[in-house]
């Protein structure tokens, strides 16, 4: 009987960086935008939000008239001579009294602000049990227990939609727990079999609003409650500041804290057997996940300023035109996925030098369900019998063609193949180059591996009507009421709170009874595209190691692996660019209606002619807005060359470790939203490449008892530890907060960015050597907006950002208890000379029109030290 148990306790305070974030200057809280007059180059969208600031302003402003012009002084040029916006014009929720305090004030320059003071804290506690025993007939039996309890509180919540800047801490709270169960029993002297049998159980609350909350929305200057076109607050227990997406920073409570328990049970189990020469192995796998969800989709809204109307964003959020209102509401659900596989290989010793491995492997694939079939799905033409007054084209599993979980199953087979030689030259110039019997090695390989659909897959296409309703405003709303349509005034229907209907509608149960009036446009909805299969790799590798002396061993290595059937996510009802664009001038419209631009895809227009459009997307039409397809039709490609040297000494241990290696696809997560009329477009470098990487390793004993023969209680056991790296940066990631492309790609919640990229001309980039002297990191003069009706030009990412040259440094010393058990001390530095670090994927702002665009803003943790001790028995 052998058993063992284990603790380990975290308290961690930390101060974090901010990193740099542009805010408005102590001119624009006041509204003198004349450093923003440049972006001041919107028009007056409509006749209700002319006559809203003719109101406010007390002289005449017309619709379709030029916010601000250069050398406008006087009110009959523009709208807000000298780019002075006056406070009386400044709408409710903006007023100084309100949200514009949170805002925080610039104290690095005049536009900019940074801080390291507001810390993370963290508690975490986990520990184990193991136990082992052998029985005669059962073989041998493990039972193994793992627990980890935790609680986070982040100042920066931006993974759950939350603030960029200080003041709205979110609190994630957790505990994770592990049982496995084991036997391993031998028959004869040739057959093994491994039985596994698990559980694994995981109950978090993620982004819980710690910090914000308490003040009411109507405090706040918004019109609220039932029957109004204001918010209906859904989650009293959270109200706080609003939640505000600005291009550069974000601010308010978090907007996705959710509820989660995820269950899995799985059972594996192996057999082994040895043949002559044959080492065969066969294994079947079987798992059961669950994900039940209590979610707060943006029960309270949140709203985004992109600079639609005026050009700025803090000039539309001063009178109060953001780009897009979001709400949300949905019941709990419960995600389901069902995985099996199988697989049999043979490990042949053709030769006592060579060794060929052959296998084949078998997955029954499934993409994620819901228990009670909540998650519909997008079918361009299709009507639904489950629901029969939903809209053409929103379709619901046990409809025609449309299983529980949106697309067929497959089951696929997948080929290994893999060989090691060694060869026995002894003699000769091969014989030199090998070194003999024993001394090389060279290893090949190919695989094909098919991925199971990622469960954040499950928590994008989260139930939508009439199980639940993401809304987004068809057009830029008004900011105290935004279910009012700025530029014409039109009151959309309040669709909150939602009336939730029984569960378990199907054909054979029918549910003819819900008006779907409410939901429209349906926006913010994901669906899987129901011809998807299933993303798989093909890896592949060669290997050579050659051992010098007794302790060095020499590794070179190539590997590189192509992926199919990748997930992109992509605009299923795409707004028509050039629709759009034909009705953009004011000629192109009926007098004193919009024109068509940038976030207004879902807006209704008249032409001059008469003719009457229900927006501009397709080939959904008007019912929908910006809802997305997850389809498998992207893919990527690795290629690496790989070098090591690993040397073995009395007192040194060393490793060194070099690799050169180039990964691209034309998305690297399902929140890189892709163009729907070329995913091509987007194909550029991954956003975690690193083509350069060096890592060094080493342990040197240090021979202090030399020193003394007689104090060797104070000299023994002491020795130094680190590791060096030498990187080169990641990609910088272009992106624009924009609609320029008229297809009303905004983020709704599933990709972070809308597909608008910037428009580059050719030219030396100029990367910045030295980020610590404060000019750009790159030439931004030769990025500009994108035109009109185009997606732009620039790649997504083509460059790389600053590097890394960092040292983690350990001093030990080892006092040896007894034969079996030993007290080791550590203190241990990271990143110990203190070396400033501007690495990591979001190091350098590349988002098109935000002031910082270019800028080095953020930088690894400054040096840490930590004093551990560690008993081994």
């Amino acid at each position: 009987m052998f058993y063992f148990a284990d603790y380990q306790g975290s308290r961690l305070s930390q101060g974090v960086d901010s990193g740099v974030i542009p805010v408005p200057t102590l001119a624009d809280r006041s509204g003198h935008l004349a450093d923003q007059a440049a972006s001041l180059t919107g028009e007056v969208s409509g006749q209700n939000l002319a006559t809203l600031l003719s109101q406010k302003l007390g002289y005449t402003v017309t619709a379709n008239e030029p916010y601000y012009t250069p050398d406008c002084v006087f009110s009959t040029q523009c709208v807000f001579p000298n780019a002075i916006i006056p406070q009386r014009a400044w709408a409710a929720p903006s007023q100084p009294n309100h949200l514009l305090q949170y805002i925080p004030l610039p104290n690095v320059g005049t536009d900019t602000f940074s801080t390291g003071s507001v810390g993370k804290t963290l508690r975490d506690d986990k520990g184990s049990f193991r136990l082992d025993g052998t029985s005669e007939r059962w073989g041998l039996l493990s039972a193994y227990y793992y627990a980890d309890d935790y609680t986070l509180n982040n100042p920066y919540p931006t993974g759950q939609g939350g603030a960029s800047v200080p003041g709205f801490a979110a609190l994630n709270l957790g505990r994770g727990q592990l049982v496995n169960l084991g036997d391993t029993k031998t028959f004869g002297a040739s057959m093994v079999n491994e039985l596994r049998v698990s559980y694994m159980r995981s109950a978090n609350n993620v982004g819980q609003p710690a910090g914000g909350v308490g003040p009411s929305l109507a405090s706040q200057g918004f019109v609220t409650g039932p029957g109004t076109p204001g918010i209906v607050v859904l989650a009293p227990k959270i109200e706080g500041i609003e939640n505000l997406v600005f291009n550069s920073f974000v601010m308010g409570t978090p907007i996705t804290n959710l509820t989660q328990a995820n269950n899995t049970y799985a059972l594996s189990n192996n057999f082994s057997k040895v043949i002559g020469t044959h080492s065969l192995k066969a294994g079947v796998r079987v798992s059961l996940e669950q994900v039940n969800v209590n979610p707060n989709p943006t029960f309270n809204g949140s709203f985004a300023f992109h600079g639609s109307e005026t050009g700025s964003d803090f000039a539309d959020f001063l009178i109060g035109v953001p780009s897009q209102y979001n709400q949300a509401d949905s019941q709990a659900f419960y995600g389901r996925h069902k995985y099996a596989g199988a697989f049999v290989q043979d490990s042949w010793r053709v030769r006592s030098d060579l060794t060929l491995n052959i296998g084949v492997r078998w997955d029954l694939m499934q993409y994620w369900s819901e228990k009670y079939n909540q998650i519909p799905a997008l079918n361009l033409g299709q009507r639904s019998k489950v629901y029969p007054t939903a809209w053409p084209g929103l379709v619901y599993p046990t409809d025609a063609g449309v299983p529980n979980t949106l697309v067929p199953q497959g089951n696929p087979l997948s080929p290994r193949v893999g060989l090691a030689y060694s060869p026995s030259k002894a003699d000769g110039l091969l014989g030199k180059i090998v070194g003999g019997p024993g001394k090389t090695s060279i290893r090949a390989g190919f695989g094909m591996f098919y991925t199971v659909i990622q469960g954040n897959t499950i928590a994008i296409d989260e139930p939508q009507p009439p199980y639940g309703l993401s809304y987004t405003s068809p057009a830029p709303p008004l900011f105290a009421t935004p279910f009012i349509s700025a530029a014409d005034g039109t009151v959309h229907v309040q669709p909150f709170p939602l009336t939730f209907p029984p569960l378990n509608a199907s054909v054979n149960h029918p549910n003819p009874n819900i008006d779907y009036s409410p939901y429209v446009p349906l926006a913010g909805m994901t669906s899987p595209y129901r011809g998807n299969t299933y993303p798989y790799n093909e890896n592949y590798f060669f290997s050579i190691q050659r051992q010098f002396a007794a302790n060095t061993l020499l590794s070179v290595s190539y590997a590189g692996s192509q992926a199919h059937h990748l997930l992109l996510v992509y605009s299923g009802n795409p707004g028509n660019p050039a629709l759009c664009l034909a009705l953009s001038k004011p000629s192109a419209v009926a007098p004193e209606t919009p024109t068509c631009g940038p976030f207004a895809e879902d807006a209704t227009y008249v032409s001059a002619s008469g003719q009457v459009f229900n927006g501009t997307r397709g080939p959904l039409g008007s019912n929908f807005s910006n809802d997305d397809y997850e389809g498998s039709f992207g893919n990527s490609n690795y290629n690496s060359l790989q070098a090591s040297v690993r040397h073995s000494g009395k007192r040194l241990d060393l490793m060194l470790a070099y690799t050169y290696s180039k990964s691209i696809d034309q998305a690297s997560s399902i929140s890189d939203i892709v163009n729907p009329f070329n995913y091509s477009q987007t194909r550029a470098l991954s956003a975690w490449d690193l083509k350069h990487n060096f890592v060094a390793t080493y342990e040197y004993q240090l021979p202090l008892e030399r020193l003394s023969r007689r104090a060797k209680f104070l000299t023994e056991g002491w020795s130094i530890s680190g590791i060096t790296r030498i990187s080169s940066g990641f990609p910088v990631t272009i992106s624009t907060s924009g609609d320029n492309s008229l297809q009303g790609s905004h983020p709704n919640g599933v990709n972070l960015k809308s597909l608008d990229l910037p428009d580059v001309t050719p030219g030396p980039l100029n990367l910045n050597g030295n980020p610590r002297n404060g000019l750009p990191y790159f030439n931004t003069s030769l990025f500009s907006l994108n035109a009109l009706g185009t997606p732009g030009n620039a790649s997504r990412r083509s460059f790389y950002g600053p590097g890394m040259l960092n040292f983690d440094l350990a001093l030990l010393r080892t006092f040896r208890v007894s034969e079996s058990q030993a007290l080791q001390f550590r203190l241990e530095t990271f990143n110990t000379f203190n070396h400033a670090q501007f690495f990591g994927p979001a190091a350098v702002n590349g988002n098109y029109g935000a002031s910082l665009f270019g800028q080095v803003v953020q930088a690894a943790p400054p040096r840490l030290m930590q004093v551990a001790l560690k008993f081994t028995f």
